[in-house]
């Protein structure tokens, strides 16, 4: 008997991108701040959408400081609860088509978080990618990059440690 054959690919597209979605509506805070994800394969990129609401500093124009780390924190978060979720439907420990607010995995609880301010942030959309350092049952170290215009001219890098969710119960 041969191995059963893989899902067609726009399946498991939409299998993923139900799930992300689904992780995405969960944190009503991320749409209050305007904030996205772009997903491509496993990879998310946060999309900060520009809103007046972000400035910081009017004089210069400048986004709020806190509203980057924000931003960046949020991106570190949903890049490991992501992780957690499509480890799971892989592994058809999670069922991506029954996805509730209860069958989600909790999200990840923020130990530190450290951030370098490198420019100001211009009135404009502002990118974050994060990438796990380290991952284990309890601990995870995450590493995150926010541009603008050119993702080399970060405006913000910053490392952020979390307490990783044990299971539901």
């Amino acid at each position: 008997m041969s191995p059963p054959r893989p899902d067609p690919e726009h399946l498991v597209r939409r299998r993923r991108d139900a799930a992300l979605s689904a992780l995405v509506d969960a944190v009503p805070y991320i749409a209050m701040m305007g904030i996205s994800f772009d997903r491509r394969g496993d990879e998310l990129t946060a999309v900060l959408t520009y809103d007046d609401k972000l400035i910081g500093n009017p004089l210069l124009p400048a986004l709020h400081g806190g509203a980057t780390a924000s931003f960046m924190e949020t991106a570190a978060i949903m890049e490991l609860s992501f992780q957690i979720l499509w480890n799971g439907i892989e592994t058809g420990q999670i069922k991506a088509d029954a996805l509730t607010p209860q069958t989600l995995p909790r999200l990840p609880k923020t130990i530190d978080f450290t951030i370098d301010y490198l420019r100001s942030g211009l009135p404009r959309d502002a990118y974050a990618r994060a990438w796990v350092n380290r991952s284990g049952r309890r601990y995870a170290s995450v590493h995150v990059e926010a541009w603008q215009d050119h993702h080399d001219r970060l405006i913000a890098q910053a490392t952020g440690h979390f307490l990783m969710p044990g299971p539901r119960g």
